[in-house]
Order: C-alpha cells, then structure tokens, then sequence
C-alpha cells in the first residue's frame, strides 16, 4: 500500500510540474547576488527555438555591471563588445576598469532542442542593495530565435511575460566576496 501510495505522489508531483517546464523561460542560477561584490551566475538555455538547434546565444549586460568575464565552451567562440568608463573605476585588485563589457556572445556551438546547457559569466555587481538587474538575451537557433528579453513594468510580473530577460536581484553585503 505505502509503494502505491508514493507512486501516486510522484505521477502527481510529476503534473504538478509539467506547466512550469512547457513555459519554461531562460534564467540566471543563481539569481541573487551581494551588492559590490563579485558574482558568478549561469545563464540557462532549456530548449531550441520551436525544435530548432541553438547557435548562438548573446547576453547583454545591464548598466552598473563594472565587469563581466564569460567562461570559455568547449566549441563555441566569444565575443565581447565594451563601451568606456569615463573616469575608470577602482577595481579594488590595484588597477582601474577602464571599459565595461555591454554584450557578451557565444557562437559557433550547436545545441540541440533535447538538450539543456548553461551560458556562464563571472561579473562584479554595482552597490545597489535592492536592486533587480535583467540581463535581455537573444538565443539564435538554426530557424528562428527566442529573445528572452522582457522587462516586467510597474505591476506585471516576470513569469507572466512571454519571453522575460534573465534577473540577478542583488541583496546586502553580509559578509566576503569570492571571485
């Protein structure tokens, strides 16, 4: 009786779930990062554009982000565009931030529909307790594109968008940064 029982708790769990996967959006892991500090967050791609392969994914980084360094894929290739700081910035490490990264794209991989994978980026955050940063990102498949790129307005929800960008909601330091 106990087995039937449980089996019966995972069918239902199992349904419960299947809503949340068939609107299954792009997202950061994690999503909540300490304000002034550095960050290491993946950006999650769970599917293709209506069955079709991705080929590229291109991340745009939101303004205050000091620095953004992606990680290298095995296959892909990465490019960066930066726009200068004017005056540079104290990194803390004993050097300025001259330029901040605004774009970062990974090309040339193929990843298909039935698979998942993640797009990561290593970045210092702005001081700004409190605060929701979206990252807008545009996955380019080999037909079509899925541009998570929706930015909830006073009110509206993020999960009630039909593409909404990536978010990093930033809390108070409480303690060290890690790098």
């Amino acid at each position: 009786m106990l087995s039937i029982l449980r089996a019966t708790t995972v069918a239902f769990a199992g349904l419960a779930l299947m809503p949340a996967l068939a609107r299954a959006h792009s997202t950061a892991d994690p999503s909540e990062g300490t304000a002034g500090g550095y960050f290491r967050t993946a950006f999650r791609v769970t599917h293709g554009c209506k069955g079709s392969p991705t080929t590229a994914v291109t991340i745009r980084i939101p303004e205050g982000v000091l620095s953004a360094k992606p990680m290298p894929k095995a296959g892909w290739t990465i490019e960066t565009k930066t726009r200068p700081l004017d005056p540079p910035v104290d990194s803390g490490h004993g050097f300025k931030i001259r330029e901040a990264v605004t774009e970062v794209t990974w090309t040339g991989g193929r990843l298909e529909n039935a698979h998942f994978d993640e797009f990561v980026l290593s970045m210092r955050l702005p001081d700004m307790p409190g605060a929701t940063l979206y990252f807008p990102m545009v996955q380019t498949c080999e037909k079509g594109s899925n541009n998570w790129t929706g930015i909830p307005a006073a009110g509206q929800k993020w999960g009630d968008l039909p593409e909404p960008a990536p978010f990093v909601t930033l809390k108070k330091a409480g303690g060290g940064h890690a790098h």
